[in-house]
């Protein structure tokens, strides 16, 4: 079941204060569906898509995918990193419905911004994310397509990745 990719119940949205969040900005245009999976810990992950749609207060970034916490595992492949280590330059793999291709990073943006934990269920015990509260954070959800953190509930199913536990420095 390793980078087993799907949909899973959310159980539980939860405020938890501010802390550092990290944007990456890359090179190129995203699609819509593009996105990242960022998680809490490196047996699971949540796809965060791309800004490139207008929200609330802010313009479209075609450009951007806003991650989350910087204490977070991004998912790579065969390797997770911790987004705090990201560095403008180096080339990480998005993804969007069906293929993923590497783009080069322009900017890594880190600033402090209020969060939110987001809890899913999967069959071997919970996946999370932290992610920043904002109109212009998104997921992909089973029913309703692209929806905004704000707009996200619980019971609502949405895209992640269950990985095999047990990662050492970023490796299986």
């Amino acid at each position: 079941m390793i980078n087993e990719k799907g949909y899973l119940e959310v159980i539980d949205i939860k405020e938890i204060g501010e802390g550092m969040r990290v944007c990456i900005d890359f090179v190129d245009i995203l699609d819509h569906t593009d996105g990242l999976y960022v998680g809490n810990t490196g047996h699971g992950y949540i796809k965060v898509l791309s800004e490139n749609r207008p929200s609330e207060g802010y313009p479209p970034r075609p450009f951007r995918i806003n991650c989350g916490s910087f204490h977070q595992y991004l998912f790579q492949n065969e390797k997770a990193q911790y987004l705090h280590e990201i560095e403008p330059g180096e080339e990480i793999t998005v993804t969007d419905e069906q293929n993923e291709r590497r783009l080069p990073i322009g900017r890594v943006k880190i600033e402090k911004r209020p969060l939110m934990r987001v809890q899913c269920q999967s069959e071997n015990g919970i996946i999370s994310a932290t992610l920043q509260k904002a109109s212009s954070v998104h997921l992909l959800e089973e029913s309703k397509g692209e929806v905004s953190i704000l707009n996200l509930k619980v019971g609502d199913r949405i895209v992640c990745m269950i990985d095999k536990p047990g990662r050492h420095l970023g490796e299986q």
